[in-house]
């Protein structure tokens, strides 16, 4: 048997024993399901999404899958027409966000796939297509998707537009970090941390809290930070409103030791409150999805989709 012949050979089991892995006949993983602009969707491709939607509870049927593995093709070529693709790096940043959301690193979460027969490029085609229709919709629509000032402070109450609210505020901090090595006692944990609230008597301003931690060994103090109250998880709204201008938070142990904030400024801002960036990003929402659904109808007429 010539070297080409073995090669080939090796393929076919290869192919077999992946097939037989997944639980389908070679025949039934390589036949078209549908044709999209040009491009084939196989029963292999429906098998492997319908196991990717079992792995996070999402019920479908095969039809559904199909249409939904067709979206995908109608979006990414009308998505390719504004040079819209994303690298692979960026398609590798949003499965390592996903991993880190379900407290796994990529390797465990491409792992777990393998261990259900699922492959990593099903996945990433997923992720694809999801970032590259939410940039060319957020992208070609953006004016019309813009939710006025007016419209969210009517929405929430607020009839006066550009009424500052006295309940929001804009916060110039300096976050402080004693550092404490992964591991440590307990004991050395307490320590640290009644060595940090010692600190705090000593600190009446952020000038004072610079000199003070940017000497001091194991410790940091970090570039200033602005949010406002719409950014601020609402336990470190209320920790902030308590502090007085130019001193520090109460310690607070972390993974990265022990931290505090220091407070340089709080002012009022004419932003929106948390209330209403609530209502800003729910009415956004309602526009972004009514505008997606009427683009993609509008691109599928357009297609050319044979279904086998």
């Amino acid at each position: 048997m010539t070297f080409t012949l073995r090669l080939a050979f090796s393929a076919l089991i290869s192919i077999a024993a992946l097939s037989a892995t997944l639980g389908v006949t070679p025949a039934r993983a390589q036949s078209v399901a549908a044709m999209v602009n040009g491009e084939p969707i196989t029963n292999y491709d429906i098998d492997q999404r319908m196991r990717l939607q079992a792995l996070s509870n999402q019920k479908g049927s095969r039809k559904q899958v199909l249409e939904e593995l067709i979206d995908e093709k109608v979006k990414i070529k009308e998505a390719k027409k504004y040079g819209v693709d994303p690298s692979a790096s960026d398609i590798d940043a949003s499965i390592a966000s996903m991993a880190q959301r379900m407290r796994m690193s990529p390797e465990q979460l491409i792992q777990t796939l393998a261990s259900r027969g699922i492959r990593p490029g099903t996945l990433r085609d997923r992720v694809r297509a999801e970032m590259v229709w939410s940039s060319l919709v957020r992208g070609r629509f953006k004016d019309s998707l813009m939710v006025s000032d007016k419209v969210v402070r009517t929405a929430s109450g607020d009839l006066v537009d550009g009424k500052s609210d006295s309940s929001n505020f804009e916060y110039q901090m300096r976050p402080i970090v004693l550092v404490v090595p992964r591991g440590s006692a307990p004991a050395t944990i307490e320590m640290r941390r009644k060595e940090a609230e010692a600190l705090r008597s000593r600190v009446q301003s952020c000038d004072d809290a610079n000199t003070l931690f940017r000497s001091m060994r194991n410790a940091t103090i970090r570039d200033t930070v602005v949010k406002t109250s719409a950014d601020l998880p609402q336990a470190l709204r209320e920790l902030l409103d308590k502090t007085p201008i130019g001193h520090l938070t109460a310690p607070e142990v972390t993974r990265q030791g022990i931290e505090m904030v220091a407070l340089c400024e709080r002012k009022p801002t004419s932003g929106d409150t948390p209330e209403q960036r609530k209502i800003r990003e729910k009415l956004y929402m309602q526009k972004y999805e009514s505008k997606s659904k009427s683009y993609l109808q509008d691109i599928r007429k357009a297609a050319m989709i044979e279904y086998r």
